[in-house]
Protein backbone atom coordinates (compact mmCIF):
# COMPACT_ATOMS: atom_id res chain seq x y z
CA UNK A 1 0.00 0.00 0.00
CA UNK A 2 1.45 3.72 -1.34
CA UNK A 3 2.06 6.02 2.18
CA UNK A 4 -0.83 8.50 3.06
CA UNK A 5 -1.40 11.06 1.20
CA UNK A 6 -3.81 14.26 3.09
CA UNK A 7 -3.49 16.27 0.05
CA UNK A 8 -4.73 13.54 -2.40
CA UNK A 9 -8.37 14.26 -3.83
CA UNK A 10 -10.48 12.44 -6.13
CA UNK A 11 -9.68 14.18 -8.77
CA UNK A 12 -6.06 12.87 -8.64
CA UNK A 13 -7.62 9.43 -8.45
CA UNK A 14 -9.44 9.67 -11.13
CA UNK A 15 -6.38 11.03 -13.39
CA UNK A 16 -4.42 8.38 -12.30
CA UNK A 17 -7.33 5.66 -13.15
CA UNK A 18 -7.86 7.21 -16.25
CA UNK A 19 -11.52 7.81 -14.90
CA UNK A 20 -14.19 10.46 -14.97
CA UNK A 21 -13.75 12.21 -10.86
CA UNK A 22 -18.04 11.37 -11.26
CA UNK A 23 -16.72 7.21 -11.56
CA UNK A 24 -14.58 7.33 -8.27
CA UNK A 25 -17.54 8.85 -6.44
CA UNK A 26 -19.69 5.95 -7.65
CA UNK A 27 -16.70 3.27 -6.55
CA UNK A 28 -16.58 4.83 -3.16
CA UNK A 29 -20.66 5.16 -2.69
CA UNK A 30 -20.67 1.18 -3.86
CA UNK A 31 -22.41 2.38 -6.90
CA UNK A 32 -24.12 -0.91 -8.97
CA UNK A 33 -24.05 1.83 -11.87
CA UNK A 34 -19.99 0.99 -12.30
CA UNK A 35 -18.79 -2.19 -13.56
CA UNK A 36 -17.31 -4.73 -11.92
CA UNK A 37 -13.78 -4.12 -13.86
CA UNK A 38 -14.12 -0.21 -13.41
CA UNK A 39 -14.82 -1.02 -9.83
CA UNK A 40 -11.65 -3.23 -9.10
CA UNK A 41 -9.23 -1.00 -11.32
CA UNK A 42 -9.86 2.21 -9.26
CA UNK A 43 -9.83 0.42 -5.75
CA UNK A 44 -6.63 -0.29 -6.71
CA UNK A 45 -5.79 3.03 -7.44
CA UNK A 46 -6.66 3.90 -4.11
CA UNK A 47 -4.74 1.23 -2.48
CA UNK A 48 -1.85 2.24 -4.13
CA UNK A 49 -1.67 6.17 -3.82
CA UNK A 50 -2.92 5.49 -0.43
CA UNK A 51 -6.11 7.96 -0.59
CA UNK A 52 -8.73 7.53 2.51
CA UNK A 53 -11.55 9.90 1.56
CA UNK A 54 -13.22 11.55 4.23
CA UNK A 55 -16.48 10.18 5.54
CA UNK A 56 -17.33 12.96 7.44
CA UNK A 57 -17.41 15.22 4.31
CA UNK A 58 -18.71 12.19 2.54
CA UNK A 59 -22.09 12.12 4.95
CA UNK A 60 -22.29 16.11 4.86
CA UNK A 61 -22.48 16.07 1.28
CA UNK A 62 -25.78 13.64 1.70
CA UNK A 63 -26.48 15.87 4.86
CA UNK A 64 -25.98 13.02 7.29
CA UNK A 65 -23.29 11.48 9.32
CA UNK A 66 -23.43 8.19 10.76
CA UNK A 67 -22.28 10.18 14.00
CA UNK A 68 -24.25 10.36 17.56
CA UNK A 69 -23.48 13.11 20.01
CA UNK A 70 -22.97 12.11 23.73
CA UNK A 71 -23.00 14.94 25.74
CA UNK A 72 -22.11 14.24 29.77
CA UNK A 73 -21.03 16.43 33.02
CA UNK A 74 -18.25 14.84 34.16
CA UNK A 75 -16.04 11.93 31.99
CA UNK A 76 -13.87 11.36 35.01
CA UNK A 77 -16.82 9.81 36.82
CA UNK A 78 -17.13 6.08 36.45
CA UNK A 79 -20.81 6.04 36.35
CA UNK A 80 -20.46 8.07 32.85
CA UNK A 81 -17.73 5.36 32.26
CA UNK A 82 -19.74 2.94 32.26
CA UNK A 83 -23.13 4.17 30.40
CA UNK A 84 -20.80 4.94 27.33
CA UNK A 85 -19.36 1.52 27.54
CA UNK A 86 -23.26 0.39 26.90
CA UNK A 87 -24.03 3.37 24.06
CA UNK A 88 -20.93 2.56 22.61
CA UNK A 89 -21.78 -1.30 22.34
CA UNK A 90 -25.32 -0.65 20.65
CA UNK A 91 -23.35 2.31 18.12
CA UNK A 92 -21.18 -0.24 17.17
CA UNK A 93 -23.51 -2.99 16.42
CA UNK A 94 -25.69 -0.49 14.33
CA UNK A 95 -22.57 1.13 12.40
CA UNK A 96 -22.81 4.51 14.28
CA UNK A 97 -19.94 6.51 15.74
CA UNK A 98 -20.08 8.43 18.62
CA UNK A 99 -18.71 12.36 19.25
CA UNK A 100 -18.56 12.44 22.84
CA UNK A 101 -18.54 15.81 24.90
CA UNK A 102 -17.49 16.57 28.58
CA UNK A 103 -19.03 19.63 29.92
CA UNK A 104 -17.41 19.66 33.57
CA UNK A 105 -20.73 20.79 35.17
CA UNK A 106 -21.08 23.84 33.23
CA UNK A 107 -24.13 25.14 31.54
CA UNK A 108 -22.20 27.37 28.83
CA UNK A 109 -19.74 24.41 28.01
CA UNK A 110 -23.07 22.52 27.73
CA UNK A 111 -24.83 25.10 25.31
CA UNK A 112 -21.64 25.05 23.14
CA UNK A 113 -21.52 21.76 22.66
CA UNK A 114 -25.05 21.20 21.77
CA UNK A 115 -24.10 24.06 19.26
CA UNK A 116 -21.32 22.34 18.30
CA UNK A 117 -22.96 18.65 17.85
CA UNK A 118 -25.84 20.61 15.32
CA UNK A 119 -23.07 21.98 13.12
CA UNK A 120 -21.68 18.70 13.00
CA UNK A 121 -25.21 17.61 11.88
CA UNK A 122 -25.65 14.67 14.59
CA UNK A 123 -28.11 12.05 13.54
CA UNK A 124 -29.05 12.35 17.56
CA UNK A 125 -27.93 13.08 20.85
CA UNK A 126 -27.98 11.39 24.15
CA UNK A 127 -27.28 13.67 26.92
CA UNK A 128 -27.03 13.90 30.98
CA UNK A 129 -28.38 17.63 31.09
CA UNK A 130 -26.95 20.03 33.86
CA UNK A 131 -29.63 21.34 35.35
CA UNK A 132 -33.57 21.59 35.24
CA UNK A 133 -33.82 24.91 37.43
CA UNK A 134 -32.14 27.10 35.60
CA UNK A 135 -32.52 30.83 35.60
CA UNK A 136 -33.40 30.76 31.91
CA UNK A 137 -34.66 27.32 32.18
CA UNK A 138 -37.41 27.79 29.71
CA UNK A 139 -34.81 29.17 27.21
CA UNK A 140 -32.53 26.25 27.51
CA UNK A 141 -35.50 23.98 26.94
CA UNK A 142 -36.32 26.02 23.72
CA UNK A 143 -32.97 25.77 22.48
CA UNK A 144 -32.91 21.99 23.05
CA UNK A 145 -36.07 21.99 21.03
CA UNK A 146 -34.49 24.14 18.50
CA UNK A 147 -32.07 21.85 17.68
CA UNK A 148 -33.84 19.79 15.30
CA UNK A 149 -32.06 16.69 16.41
CA UNK A 150 -33.77 14.02 18.43
CA UNK A 151 -32.74 13.61 22.01
CA UNK A 152 -32.92 11.09 24.51
CA UNK A 153 -32.07 12.40 27.94
CA UNK A 154 -29.80 10.45 30.54
CA UNK A 155 -30.32 10.02 34.12
CA UNK A 156 -31.05 13.78 34.46
CA UNK A 157 -34.85 15.18 33.35
CA UNK A 158 -35.72 18.34 31.96
CA UNK A 159 -38.86 20.24 33.43
CA UNK A 160 -41.75 20.56 31.10
CA UNK A 161 -40.05 18.55 28.18
CA UNK A 162 -41.08 15.76 25.81
CA UNK A 163 -38.26 14.43 25.06
CA UNK A 164 -37.22 10.04 25.59
CA UNK A 165 -35.19 9.52 28.33
CA UNK A 166 -33.67 6.66 30.36
CA UNK A 167 -33.51 7.32 34.21
CA UNK A 168 -33.64 5.97 37.70
CA UNK A 169 -35.87 5.54 40.45
CA UNK A 170 -33.39 7.95 42.58
CA UNK A 171 -36.40 8.20 45.49
CA UNK A 172 -36.63 4.23 45.72
CA UNK A 173 -33.00 3.89 45.85
CA UNK A 174 -32.34 6.54 48.71
CA UNK A 175 -35.39 5.14 50.52
CA UNK A 176 -34.07 1.56 50.48
CA UNK A 177 -30.57 3.05 51.79
CA UNK A 178 -31.93 4.83 54.53
CA UNK A 179 -34.58 2.56 55.36
CA UNK A 180 -31.59 -0.64 55.14
CA UNK A 181 -29.61 1.97 58.33
CA UNK A 182 -32.96 2.27 60.57
CA UNK A 183 -33.59 -1.31 60.47
CA UNK A 184 -29.90 -1.87 61.76
CA UNK A 185 -30.73 0.59 64.91
CA UNK A 186 -29.94 3.64 63.40
CA UNK A 187 -32.06 6.68 64.41
CA UNK A 188 -29.18 9.73 63.93
CA UNK A 189 -28.39 9.72 59.89
CA UNK A 190 -26.74 12.15 58.06
CA UNK A 191 -27.06 12.90 54.27
CA UNK A 192 -24.46 14.30 52.10
CA UNK A 193 -26.54 15.07 49.25
CA UNK A 194 -25.63 17.36 45.98
CA UNK A 195 -27.07 20.20 44.12
CA UNK A 196 -31.07 20.92 43.89
CA UNK A 197 -30.77 22.00 40.74
CA UNK A 198 -31.15 18.60 39.24
CA UNK A 199 -34.36 16.16 39.70
CA UNK A 200 -31.49 13.57 40.79
CA UNK A 201 -30.20 15.46 44.06
CA UNK A 202 -33.97 16.48 44.55
CA UNK A 203 -35.06 12.72 44.46
CA UNK A 204 -32.51 11.17 46.77
CA UNK A 205 -33.11 13.66 49.46
CA UNK A 206 -36.87 13.34 49.03
CA UNK A 207 -36.17 9.34 49.47
CA UNK A 208 -33.69 10.05 52.90
CA UNK A 209 -36.91 12.14 53.97
CA UNK A 210 -39.19 9.81 53.32
CA UNK A 211 -37.34 6.73 54.85
CA UNK A 212 -37.09 8.79 57.94
CA UNK A 213 -40.74 9.56 58.11
CA UNK A 214 -41.37 6.25 57.23
CA UNK A 215 -40.30 5.15 61.03
CA UNK A 216 -41.00 8.38 63.20
CA UNK A 217 -37.31 9.78 63.25
CA UNK A 218 -36.79 13.41 63.07
CA UNK A 219 -35.03 14.89 60.19
CA UNK A 220 -32.61 17.19 61.45
CA UNK A 221 -31.44 20.07 59.89
CA UNK A 222 -28.24 19.93 61.00
CA UNK A 223 -27.37 16.52 59.67
CA UNK A 224 -28.39 17.73 55.96
CA UNK A 225 -25.16 18.54 53.98
CA UNK A 226 -24.80 19.26 50.70
CA UNK A 227 -21.32 18.95 48.68
CA UNK A 228 -19.80 19.32 45.20
CA UNK A 229 -21.04 16.28 43.56
CA UNK A 230 -17.82 15.86 41.34
CA UNK A 231 -15.01 16.92 43.83
CA UNK A 232 -13.58 14.32 46.32
CA UNK A 233 -12.14 16.71 48.71
CA UNK A 234 -16.25 18.34 49.14
CA UNK A 235 -17.09 15.55 50.81
CA UNK A 236 -13.84 14.96 52.16
CA UNK A 237 -14.44 18.25 54.48
CA UNK A 238 -17.93 17.54 55.17
CA UNK A 239 -17.14 14.03 56.44
CA UNK A 240 -14.98 16.07 59.03
CA UNK A 241 -17.03 18.28 60.22
CA UNK A 242 -19.50 15.65 60.84
CA UNK A 243 -16.94 13.57 62.90
CA UNK A 244 -15.97 17.37 64.81
CA UNK A 245 -19.17 17.40 66.42
CA UNK A 246 -19.85 16.01 69.75
CA UNK A 247 -23.23 14.69 69.10
CA UNK A 248 -21.97 13.22 65.76
CA UNK A 249 -24.10 11.04 63.96
CA UNK A 250 -23.84 7.24 63.50
CA UNK A 251 -24.34 6.61 60.00
CA UNK A 252 -24.05 8.46 56.33
CA UNK A 253 -26.23 8.02 53.44
CA UNK A 254 -23.19 9.27 50.36
CA UNK A 255 -25.53 10.57 47.35
CA UNK A 256 -22.77 8.99 44.81
CA UNK A 257 -19.89 7.56 44.14
CA UNK A 258 -17.65 10.55 44.21
CA UNK A 259 -19.33 11.71 47.61
CA UNK A 260 -18.82 8.27 48.65
CA UNK A 261 -15.05 8.03 48.10
CA UNK A 262 -14.71 11.78 50.09
CA UNK A 263 -16.09 10.17 52.87
CA UNK A 264 -14.30 6.96 53.35
CA UNK A 265 -10.93 9.38 52.55
CA UNK A 266 -11.38 11.38 55.97
CA UNK A 267 -12.63 8.09 57.65
CA UNK A 268 -9.69 6.24 56.93
CA UNK A 269 -7.34 9.34 57.82
CA UNK A 270 -9.14 9.64 61.01
CA UNK A 271 -8.38 5.70 61.93
CA UNK A 272 -11.84 5.18 62.16
CA UNK A 273 -13.53 2.01 61.04
CA UNK A 274 -16.53 1.29 58.77
CA UNK A 275 -18.75 0.06 60.15
CA UNK A 276 -17.87 0.17 64.06
CA UNK A 277 -17.00 3.91 64.17
CA UNK A 278 -19.14 5.13 61.13
CA UNK A 279 -21.74 3.31 59.08
CA UNK A 280 -21.90 4.07 55.49
CA UNK A 281 -23.62 3.36 52.21
CA UNK A 282 -23.37 5.00 48.86
CA UNK A 283 -25.24 5.87 46.12
CA UNK A 284 -23.31 3.93 42.95
CA UNK A 285 -21.76 1.49 42.75
CA UNK A 286 -17.85 1.56 42.86
CA UNK A 287 -16.45 -1.14 41.62
CA UNK A 288 -12.39 -0.44 42.63
CA UNK A 289 -13.66 -0.89 46.24
CA UNK A 290 -14.69 -4.59 45.58
CA UNK A 291 -10.73 -5.07 43.94
CA UNK A 292 -9.40 -3.95 47.35
CA UNK A 293 -12.28 -5.59 49.53
CA UNK A 294 -13.66 -2.79 51.06
CA UNK A 295 -17.18 -3.81 52.11
CA UNK A 296 -19.26 -0.83 51.78
CA UNK A 297 -22.90 -1.47 50.73
CA UNK A 298 -23.94 0.77 48.25
CA UNK A 299 -27.26 1.50 45.71
CA UNK A 300 -26.23 0.15 42.62
CA UNK A 301 -27.85 1.31 39.13
CA UNK A 302 -27.93 -0.61 36.45
CA UNK A 303 -25.41 2.02 34.61
CA UNK A 304 -24.08 -0.57 31.43
CA UNK A 305 -28.19 -0.79 30.73
CA UNK A 306 -29.01 2.78 30.95
CA UNK A 307 -26.67 3.49 28.39
CA UNK A 308 -27.88 0.86 26.31
CA UNK A 309 -31.02 1.72 26.46
CA UNK A 310 -30.57 5.04 25.65
CA UNK A 311 -29.22 4.16 22.30
CA UNK A 312 -32.10 1.83 21.73
CA UNK A 313 -34.85 4.29 22.15
CA UNK A 314 -32.47 6.94 20.08
CA UNK A 315 -32.41 4.67 17.30
CA UNK A 316 -36.06 3.50 17.45
CA UNK A 317 -36.83 7.17 16.98
CA UNK A 318 -34.38 7.25 14.29
CA UNK A 319 -35.85 4.48 12.15
CA UNK A 320 -39.45 5.64 13.11
CA UNK A 321 -40.88 6.19 9.69
CA UNK A 322 -43.41 8.54 10.87
CA UNK A 323 -40.71 11.43 12.12
CA UNK A 324 -43.05 13.35 13.72
CA UNK A 325 -45.05 11.50 16.13
CA UNK A 326 -44.92 13.23 20.40
CA UNK A 327 -44.89 10.09 22.58
CA UNK A 328 -41.65 10.21 24.25
CA UNK A 329 -40.73 6.73 25.59
CA UNK A 330 -39.71 7.38 29.08
CA UNK A 331 -37.93 4.32 30.93
CA UNK A 332 -37.21 4.16 34.35
CA UNK A 333 -34.81 1.44 35.93
CA UNK A 334 -34.56 0.14 39.48
CA UNK A 335 -31.77 0.87 41.24
CA UNK A 336 -30.61 -2.01 44.00
CA UNK A 337 -29.23 -2.17 47.56
CA UNK A 338 -26.26 -3.77 47.19
CA UNK A 339 -25.07 -5.17 51.32
CA UNK A 340 -21.84 -6.09 52.25
CA UNK A 341 -22.55 -4.93 55.99
CA UNK A 342 -21.32 -1.12 55.79
CA UNK A 343 -24.81 -0.25 57.21
CA UNK A 344 -24.62 -2.21 60.71
CA UNK A 345 -25.00 -0.58 64.14
CA UNK A 346 -22.08 -1.38 66.30
CA UNK A 347 -23.09 0.29 69.76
Amino acid sequence: MGMITLSITIRDVAKKAGVSSATVSRVLNQSDTVTARTKEHVLQVIQEMGYFPSQVARSLSKSETRTIGVVVPDINNPFYGEVIKGISQVADENDLNILLCDTDENLQREKKSLFMLKEHRMRGIIIAPISDTDDSSSEYLTLLENLGIPIVLLGRDVKHSTFDGVFIDNVRGAFDGVNAFIEEGHADIAIIAFSQSTNTGRDRLIGYKKAMALHNLPVLEQSIYFSDSNNIYSSYNITREILRRPDRPTAIFACNNIITLGCIKALAEAGLSIPRDMALIGFDEIQILNILNMQISMIARPTYDMGKEAMRILLKRLQSVERGFKTAERVIMMPKLLSYGSERFCP
